[in-house]
């Protein structure tokens, strides 16, 4: 088993845990405070480094080798977020149509939670099919916060 690498950024919405290998970012996780020893590696630094130009709003997309560990639903589920642009938005109804699974809204919801790379899987734009805001496990208002950032026009009718 490789090594595993660990940074710290410093967002606006709060710090985060970010884990890598030598190959590929393996988590990125909202903390309360710093845990672990830092030992970064070259492709944990380009993960800070990315998401430093994503919250500045010079980045759009993720450009980083990411091994998302989970069952081949997850998988599906993991894949699908990463086809939501950024500024947009898509309800746990589309995921689940968009896997081929249109009555699996929940197992969408609980694949969308467990989700190990927030932000780079963008789990913050799936919302209710109503246009809630719903189901973000670093809270509402990161999820509410991360969506205005990318010029998603919430609204009172979100909350």
């Amino acid at each position: 088993m490789s090594p595993i690498y660990f940074d710290y950024y410093d967002s606006p919405i709060g710090l985060i845990e970010i884990a890598g290998t030598s190959t590929a970012v393996i988590a990125l996780n909202f903390v309360a405070e710093r845990c672990r020893e830092v030992a970064s590696h070259s492709l944990v630094a380009e993960a800070v480094r990315q998401l430093d130009e994503y919250f500045d709003g010079k980045r759009r997309t993720f450009n980083i080798e990411m091994a998302l560990e989970g069952t081949d639903f997850q998988q599906q589920v993991w894949q699908q977020l990463q086809t939501v642009p950024y500024g947009c938005v898509a309800s746990y109804q589309d995921i689940a149509r968009g896997v081929g699974r249109p009555a699996a809204v929940r197992a969408v919801g609980a694949a969308n939670g467990r989700n190990p790379i927030a932000i780079m899987v963008p789990c913050h734009r799936i919302i209710g099919k109503n246009g809630h805001l719903v189901g973000y496990g670093s809270g509402l208002w990161r999820k509410e916060w991360l969506l205005k950032h990318e010029g998603y026009p919430v609204s009172e009718v979100c909350r």
